[in-house]
């Protein structure tokens, strides 16, 4: 996460310096209920030369799937926000909990043995970092564009030997929305998102030859946020 550290360091370092804190109109903080569908599109495993356990001489490329891998999604967060204007905002949303995937399992034949191999993934440290744009002409609505970063833990158990290590996954989300107030500085948003993070390809750290590829991972979801502003 240290390219998110940065930046937030960076941006709200800023609105805090004693000469910047004057431009500040104020602050927004709440929760937010997010669900939706993932799909991960290019996952693939491949062996290069003579790798372990089988006689093979050449590369072999297998894909998981000829279909994306699809799944539901609804998770938590928190949200702050810097307001610089009555238009613009930067904010931060963090989720406190990890999103875990199912556990898959398959076999695979090494030298005319069937090894199986099991794998679940846990998403954990989803931050996103933000700027929302009210829109002047239509009261309530606004336009959001964020930086994304997850960590990406891997529990495999892999019958073939060797492990996965984790990951960092870092990407983009684009947004529109429509803000509510309410009595006592309170509202709420409704939400609609697209998000986008880049693949990472990982090495058996056991042997070499051997590696998992993930493209092509997107979202689709909807955001429910109540907040409070001072």
């Amino acid at each position: 996460m240290k390219k998110l550290t940065i930046l937030i360091v960076m941006i709200f370092g800023y609105f805090t310096n004693a000469n910047a804190f004057d431009g500040v109109q104020g602050f927004n903080l709440g929760v937010s209920l997010s669900a939706g569908v993932f799909d991960v599109d290019g996952a693939k495993e491949e062996f290069k030369g003579a790798h372990v356990g089988s006689a093979s001489p050449g590369d072999i490329l297998k894909n998981a799937s000829e279909d994306d891998a699809e799944g539901l999604y609804a998770i938590g967060s928190i949200f702050a926000e810097v307001k610089v204007s009555d238009e613009v905002a930067f904010g931060l949303d963090y989720v406190p909990h990890s999103l875990d995937t199912e556990t898959t399992e398959n076999a695979q034949r090494e030298l005319g043995t069937a090894q199986n191999n099991t794998v679940q993934v846990d998403f954990e440290n989803l931050a996103t970092l933000y700027a929302t744009v009210q829109v002047p002409a239509l009261d309530g609505l606004y336009a959001k564009v964020g930086y994304v970063q997850v960590d990406v833990v891997t529990n495999e158990v892999l019958g073939t030997g060797g492990a996965y290590g984790d990951t960092e996954l870092d990407g983009f989300t684009v947004g529109i929305g429509y803000q509510r107030d309410v009595q006592n500085d309170t509202f709420v948003r409704v939400e609609a998102n697209y998000m986008e993070l880049d693949g990472a390809t990982l090495v058996n750290q056991n042997d070499s030859t051997k590696s998992v590829t993930a493209d092509g991972i997107t979202g689709y979801g909807a955001r429910l946020s109540v907040g409070k502003s001072f």
